[in-house]
């Protein structure tokens, strides 16, 4: 398959480009392990030397004989998004040896949860408040004349950050004895 001819040099120019800027300074991984940069460099277009901490924390955890074996086992227009996985899940390891990323991803889960649940009180709260203010056929709004002092309904429970229920699930009662 012949490619046209500004496909070839616009190529051509990239790796030369490429060659070199690796030339005058090494990647962040060839100066991390003290080798010479080669122009074919596998880490050189994913660990930029501006980058040092990238490589040295991926190396630390999954090791430059393993990130180099995977990225010549990954597709060429995959390498950047395998690097970036790498590189994200190495630093969470580093702050979270045990849990890495899943732990993140569990925290902000019980927080997406627990901002759901504080929604719906919210909500359940403004329905609350407009039916109060809504006046019936005998001219008295809802809620007067019946139910608690505070003209809430009898037996109905509203999860809300003011009642002390941190779940809203209507057992949790500020107490962190779970």
């Amino acid at each position: 398959m012949l490619l046209p001819q500004k496909e070839v040099a616009e190529c051509a120019l990239e790796k030369i480009m490429a060659s070199s800027s690796y030339s005058n300074s090494p990647c962040a991984a060839c100066k991390f392990l003290r080798r010479k940069c080669m122009p074919d460099c596998i880490f050189a277009p994913y660990f930029p030397p501006e980058e040092p901490q990238k490589f040295a924390n991926v190396h630390k955890i999954f090791g430059a004989s393993n990130v180099s074996k995977l990225l010549n086992e990954v597709q060429p227009h995959q390498r950047e998004d395998a690097v970036n996985s790498l590189a994200y899940e190495a630093e969470a390891r580093i702050k979270d040896p045990v849990y890495g990323c899943v732990g993140a991803i569990s925290v902000l889960q019980r927080q997406v949860i627990r901002l759901q649940k504080e929604l719906d009180a919210t909500n359940a709260d403004l329905i609350r408040y407009t039916c109060n203010e809504m006046p019936t056929q005998d001219g008295r709004r809802i809620g007067e004349g019946g139910g608690s002092s505070l003209g809430q309904s009898p037996g109905y429970y509203y999860p809300s950050p003011w009642n002390n229920d941190p779940l809203g699930d209507g057992y949790h009662r500020g107490d962190n004895n779970m």
